[in-house]
């Protein structure tokens, strides 16, 4: 799809012409008879260009935006292995124009040194890995390595021309790029030219089909739900992406991309979310980036060495510096051949034979009397090559073994990599596997003669290994409802909440409140999934909040005594919820002596979803922000002064401030004590009645801390605002040193 201003500026066909393609929103494929030039590289770009019987592209150009609509706009990795094998770019002796600003080209090519070659040894030391694996990891490395015709590795940066933009310009070999703006760009050839804007992309789409469920499935004490199962080539399906259910919590099995879409269509809600399991960096298994928006800060299960590549991958993919983005993850740390108990679930990790470092698991439980487990391999060379491998030397007896084992001992459940070609798994390897069900991942379909043996995991699929009752459900009400309280429940107030309870599902797209009808004496709490708040206002349908697993509705009207519905609430995915009766709600609201801290929170809501820095929040955050803020109200004249140890936000009214008098006070500007950089200790001086936001600041950088999403759009906003007090840019990177911070 081309935008009017697109179309308008094509080139007249007798001198020059044009053609403009959107392989995926937030990209521009532009082609003339000298070159074709990718704007853009949004996650999947390449089943975007294959499900257009694009092939072939000469050059990338970085685009300036980062992150947009919850995905990073510079995924380069399938874009080079297109470029590579699909085009035959290595073969043919070309290399890929890369084009952007130099700090950009630097950092996209210490991403794609770290994700197709792996840590150098440098780095693993620094990372005190055991010498064993370590020796592993870099003999199957250079193994499996791109190599020139002598028998070298072809480093990361000679596979690129690199051009970087001078004064906004740039020549490739065909074309002459200019840029106009921020993410929008001149082509010009042969004295014809076209503008490309990328900034028309607001939001940015999987380029496949997401084929939502409509019926919510159900919570298992221990299953699988699957996400994707294809590989990174596929134009149907998403890529290979898992998610473990165990008593009701979710962990993550690698982060694919699109995973805020995927979560969406499966009735996942991110609050559900505990965990990600990482086998390693691949662009098709490790697109982190949606976790640092989560609610609550996710624990990262891996080893410390793929750990600290992925935060350097999110570092260079982000712009920021590695220690920064760490700020919004926890890291516990397995190393292969031991098991660690996870709150009651057992992983036990292995390593596997890839192209760089990567993991699998074997994740049990007991049930009545006798172990339930599923194998993960995690992606792996095909055996016949891994043994291959053991000869030569490159791996260890040890490391070849336990795979052999994998794939010939009895599980409930074995889900393998049977992708073929040169660096995934072969179907015939679980040939002799004694597992109750063998699927694969990574493969469209399983030849012919193994249809009758395999089956192959896709989008929407549901391995139960432990059945889930309501049991689950009430374990997951009572952490909601003390999340979403602040504080733990008293065991009998507790009793008597969910004594009463019922357990309700909605299909998506159900109408499950009506705004103006009555409220028939209920209060939900959301148990799965995402619901819309929306309101009608002169016959149009405005979307004023998205809720989601945790959240609660219809506590207003409890406690203000309208029994009106405000507002409608639709279900964005299939739902789940917790029913309880309005007036045993009303009354542990009351007794347990929260109705005052409610009331004002909803009073003080708007206030905090009203400021730019906070905007772009989901409830559940803004409500703990709201809880812990203080309202002050100035009088026309009055003065506030700033106090280093807590932070005033202006929210409306006229002011100015005696550090800058000549510049009026905006809504959103922060004085005392403030969040990523220096306190501002000026006076505020109203001239007409204003309104701030107190909040404690030993509070605020509680919440800052706990909450990834709170965090990365503090700092977002403040680079965003005022870039010349940002001081965790990543700037220029090394290609093969560390990188500091």
């Amino acid at each position: 799809m081309q935008t009017r201003k697109e179309l308008a500026t094509v080139g007249s066909t007798d001198r020059e012409f044009f053609s403009v393609q959107q392989p995926a929103t937030g990209s521009r494929l532009v082609t003339c008879a000298a070159e074709t030039i990718l704007f853009g590289q949004p996650p999947d770009i390449v089943k975007g260009l294959l499900s257009r019987g694009i092939t072939r592209f000469d050059t990338l150009v970085l685009p300036d935006t980062r992150e947009r609509d919850g995905s990073l706009l510079n995924h380069l990795e399938f874009p080079l292995y297109s470029f590579l094998f699909v085009s035959r770019g290595l073969s043919e002796g070309r290399k890929l124009n890369l084009v952007g600003d130099p700090d950009a080209i630097s950092q996209a090519l210490r991403l794609l040194r770290i994700t197709l070659n792996g840590p150098i040894a440098a780095e693993l030391e620094r990372w005190n890995c055991d010498p064993e694996l370590k020796s592993d990891w870099l003999k199957v490395s250079r193994d499996l390595a791109l190599k020139d015709p002598s028998g070298e590795v072809i480093p990361v940066e000679r596979l690129f021309n690199l051009l970087p933009f001078d004064n906004d310009h740039v020549q490739t070999p065909g074309v002459a790029i200019q840029r106009l703006s921020p993410d929008c760009f001149e082509i010009t050839s042969r004295g014809d030219s076209v503008v490309v804007d990328l900034n028309n992309d607001e939001r940015i789409l999987a380029p496949y089909p997401v084929v939502p469920d409509y019926i919510a499935s159900g919570l298992s004490k221990f299953g699988i739900e699957v996400l994707g199962g294809a590989s990174g080539f596929s134009t149907t399906e998403p890529c290979s992406g898992l998610v473990l259910c165990f008593n009701g919590d979710y962990l993550l099995i690698d982060a694919i991309p699109f995973l805020n879409q995927l979560l969406v269509a499966r009735g996942i809600a991110k609050n559900q979310i505990s965990a990600l399991f990482l086998t390693h960096l691949h662009d098709d298994h490790c697109a982190m980036f949606p976790l640092m928006e989560m609610p609550h800060r996710v624990e990262v299960i891996t080893t410390r060495e793929i750990f600290n590549m992925a935060m350097e991958k999110l570092a260079c993919g982000l712009g920021w510096q590695p220690a920064v983005v760490a700020e919004h993850f926890e890291l516990v740390e397995v190393q292969p051949g031991q098991s660690i108990n996870y709150f009651g679930l057992n992983i036990e990790v292995h390593t596997t034979v890839h192209s760089i470092p990567t993991i699998g698991a074997t994740f049990s439980t007991p049930h009545r009397g006798r172990m339930r487990d599923v194998c993960i391999v995690g992606d792996n060379q095909n055996m016949a090559r891994v043994e291959q491998m053991l000869k030569s030397g490159i791996v260890r007896e040890s490391t070849v073994e336990n795979l052999r084992r994998l794939y010939h001992q009895h599980f409930n459940l074995l889900i393998a990599d049977g992708g073929a070609g040169d660096i995934h798994g072969d179907p015939q390897d679980a040939l002799q596997s004694q597992s109750d069900r063998v699927v694969f991942v990574h493969v469209e379909d399983v030849p012919e003669t193994l249809k009758a043996t395999f089956s192959v995991v896709s989008s929407g699929k549901r391995y139960n290994l432990i059945d889930g009752d309501d049991s689950v459900y009430l374990i997951q009400a009572s952490r909601f409802l003390s999340r979403w309280l602040g504080q733990t429940i008293p065991n009998r107030w507790l009793n008597n909440l969910l004594i009463e309870q019922e357990i309700a599902r909605y299909n998506a797209e159900d109408v499950m409140l009506v705004q103006g009808s009555s409220s028939r004496g209920a209060v939900y709490l959301i148990l799965t999934g995402y619901c819309d708040v929306v309101r009608m206002d002169q016959q149009k349908r405005h979307t004023v909040a998205r809720l989601q697993a945790g959240d609660v509705i219809g506590e207003m009207a409890v406690l203000s005594g309208t029994g009106v519905r405000n507002a409608s609430v639709i279900a964005r995915s299939p739902v789940t919820v917790c029913v309880f009766e309005e007036q045993t709600f009303g009354n542990f609201i009351q007794h347990s002596g929260l109705e005052d801290t409610l009331k004002i929170c909803w009073q003080v809501r708007p206030m905090v979803k009203s400021l730019p820095q906070f905007a772009a929040l989901s409830p559940t955050v803004v409500d703990s922000i709201a809880v812990a803020a203080t309202v002050v109200e100035l009088a026309a004249g009055e003065t506030y002064r700033g106090s280093a140890s807590s932070c005033a936000i202006l929210v409306e009214g006229r002011a100015s401030a005696d550090d800058q008098p000549a510049e009026a006070v905006v809504a959103g500007d922060e004085f005392g004590w403030r969040p990523h950089r220096a306190a501002r200790m000026a006076s505020v001086n109203a001239s007409s009645p204003c309104t701030l936001l107190q909040l404690d600041g030993e509070n605020l950088a509680r919440l800052i801390s706990d909450c990834p999403q709170l965090n990365y759009h503090t700092r977002k906003h403040l680079q965003a605002s005022c870039v010349s007090e940002v001081d965790w840019l990543l700037g220029e990177v090394p290609l093969h040193q560390p990188i500091d911070g």
